[in-house]
């Protein structure tokens, strides 16, 4: 007989070189082909283990999806950066290493985020996803989530297109 331990948990400092490389791979993993080469190279070295050390220690909230004992994604909360907006909480990154996409990870941290977020009172949630990342797209739709706005972000030469998905406080 064989047991799974899964465990989500706040992300500790220790935890910053394990955060990197989930997020390493599920970029380079989600973003090849919609993000141009040299500039998802220049972000995703942008965000190593002192970064995430950093950003951990000055208070991030940042839940680690451990399975049997590794960090197999995580998610990062708090309140929302998009101001033109009434949402007070936003899930600002939800990454999934590759080798365990598929296995419902994402909901559970997605679920998990939105826990935290509603615990601090930040109960009308949002978060932000490329628009040409169709994984994403079809994951928070089959998640709830209803797109309620659109942008555009310019990375390097290129003008990427953003989709604003949200939760209403009851969802």
């Amino acid at each position: 007989m064989s047991t799974t331990s899964l465990d989500i948990r706040l992300a500790v400092p220790e935890d910053a070189a394990a955060i990197a490389a989930v997020h390493d791979e599920a970029w380079r993993n989600a973003y090849r082909g919609i993000i141009p080469g040299v500039a998802l190279e220049r972000m995703v070295s942008r965000r190593g283990e002192t970064w995430w050390a950093y950003n951990i220690r000055k208070g991030g909230a940042v839940l680690v999806l451990e399975v049997c004992g590794a960090v197999a994604g995580y998610v990062s909360v708090g309140r929302s950066r998009m101001s033109r907006l009434s949402h007070t909480g936003e899930i600002y990154e939800l990454y999934v290493h590759p080798d365990y996409q598929g296995l419902g990870f994402g909901r559970k941290l997605l679920d998990a985020g939105k826990a935290l977020l509603r615990r601090n009172k930040l109960n009308d949630i949002a978060l932000r996803v490329l628009s040409d990342n169709d994984r994403a797209i079809a994951f928070y739709r089959s998640c709830g989530g209803r797109i309620v706005a659109r942008s555009e972000e310019t990375v390097g030469q290129s003008k990427l297109g953003v989709s604003v998905f949200a939760w209403p406080e009851a969802a």
